[in-house]
């Protein structure tokens, strides 16, 4: 399964990560960061396929794939 590294601290919640994965693995979380928004989190890790549209989309650059 690939790996997704995201730095919820800087995370402000646009949730354009969410609208591009093909997959739905993405949502927001139910817990604050420090600057107030719901960070980004899986949804449904198992169906990742690390093709890493997420970490692109990303206007903040929070979002780290690996494979």
């Amino acid at each position: 399964m690939p790996q997704l590294t995201i730095r919820e601290d800087r995370c402000k919640a646009c949730s354009i990560c969410i609208q591009y994965c093909p997959e739905g693995c993405l949502r927001l979380t139910d817990r604050f960061n420090p600057q107030g928004y719901h960070p980004v989190g899986w949804a449904e890790p198992t169906r990742c396929t690390g093709c890493g549209i997420c970490a692109r989309m990303c206007p903040d650059v929070v979002i780290e794939v690996r494979k």
